[in-house]
């Protein structure tokens, strides 16, 4: 079964290839496993990823996220990029403007990047469900093993490091100037445990440099939970790992099964890597069964410039350490759905498109109000 081990020591120059245990070894039996014959998890790798639903329930309550970049820039590259810090603030520049650094909170120096960000669940919440996706590049100024894809270190608020495996496929695309992977695992056991607070996700197997692609890469972690102090909702979680650009600018995923009642709210987040700010072109429509299609969009995400590079939405801002406003290629945004929930509808249609350079979509998760 996959392995989530206490540690607080790991290699920084080697990744996970030469690692030694601190403390007690904890093993937790994850729902929803894909085992390989030998009881090791299924990390075999795949450069496209249909999506799938990995998470589905009818429930008073709702799904949360935490998420954070793993990189950030350090260097302008090009001339007409604004510096750093402006960027780092909310201006406009790519990854590929900067020679791009590790993002590294934790004061742990055996660590090579790390970040934070506060999962805030409702008073009286229950999880029923939570997993960890992390992804990035790793091919820009160094050449990253893909061999390190499926490991990541994550951190309860107040506890030492995890090792947590992933118990699923990972997506691992090498192709136009880019070595894009996507990770995940079912963590339910520690979030259900620890509840809210900073998680602190650390070694995301990202590289560092300057290339003409850029580097990019950050960790999400999505939790479904119930509540019976709010409304019954439909929860659906989908991932998978598709590459929209010029060759292919459109993907729809469609979620059935559902119960929509009359003046219905509901919400929609999305992961998705190296998107760029200010390229227009990147957008997504959603509608109810075969009405019309609503564009989702708000202030730090225009319609036509979805995937541009940031973790917002939507009320109030998640607390991250660090809170860079452009992560420089990485999106984890929550939307809502609402004007787009028809009364007696059954299922709900998102339809992504891109502009020629393209994003990589990996997570979408759902939660729309529902008739009993």
């Amino acid at each position: 079964m996959p392995v989530e081990s206490e540690r607080r020591v790991m290699s920084k120059s080697a990744g996970f290839a030469a690692r030694g245990f601190l403390g007690a070894v904890f093993l937790f039996a994850f729902s929803a496993v894909s085992l390989t014959a030998n009881g090791a998890p299924d990390t075999r790798e795949s450069p496209r990823i249909e999506f799938t639903q990995r998470y589905q329930a009818v429930q008073h309550g709702g799904i949360v996220r935490a998420a954070n970049s793993a990189i950030t820039c350090r260097t302008r590259v090009s001339a007409s990029a604004g510096s750093c810090a402006s960027v780092r603030g909310g201006g406009a520049g790519a990854n590929s403007d900067f020679e791009m650094f590790y993002i590294d909170e934790d004061d742990d120096p055996n660590t090579y990047n790390s970040s934070r960000a506060e999962l805030a669940l409702p008073g009286g919440a229950r999880v029923t469900y939570a997993r960890l996706y992390w992804g990035g590049n790793l091919r820009v100024g160094e050449q990253k093993p893909p061999e390190d894809n499926g490991r990541v270190l994550i951190a309860e608020p107040g506890g030492r490091y995890k090792e947590v495996l992933a118990d699923t496929r990972v997506a691992h695309r090498d192709a136009d100037g880019s070595d894009a992977f996507q990770a995940s695992a079912d963590v339910t056991p520690l979030v259900r445990r620890s509840g809210s607070g900073l998680y602190t996700v650390a070694q995301i197997n990202v590289a560092m440099g300057h290339s003409k692609v850029g580097a990019w890469g950050g960790w999400t972690l999505a939790v479904a939970y119930e509540n019976s102090a709010e409304p019954l909702r439909h929860l659906s979680l989908w991932d998978g790992f598709e590459t929209l650009n010029a060759k292919r600018r459109s993907h729809e995923i469609t979620l059935p099964g559902l119960r929509i009642p009359a003046r219905a709210g509901g919400r929609a987040g999305m992961v998705a890597y190296d998107g760029d700010r200010g390229v227009k072109g990147d957008a997504v429509n959603v509608r109810t069964g075969n009405g019309k299609a609503f564009g989702l969009g708000d202030p730090a995400n225009p319609a036509g410039d979805v995937m541009n590079s940031t973790i917002t939405g939507p009320g109030r801002a998640i607390k991250r350490q660090p809170a860079h406003m452009n992560t420089l290629g990485y999106d984890s945004d929550v939307f809502d759905i609402s004007p787009a929930l028809m009364s007696g509808g059954t299922s709900l249609s998102f339809r992504f498109t891109a502009e020629n350079l393209g994003y990589f979509l990996g997570v979408l998760f759902v939660q729309a109000e529902s008739r009993r």
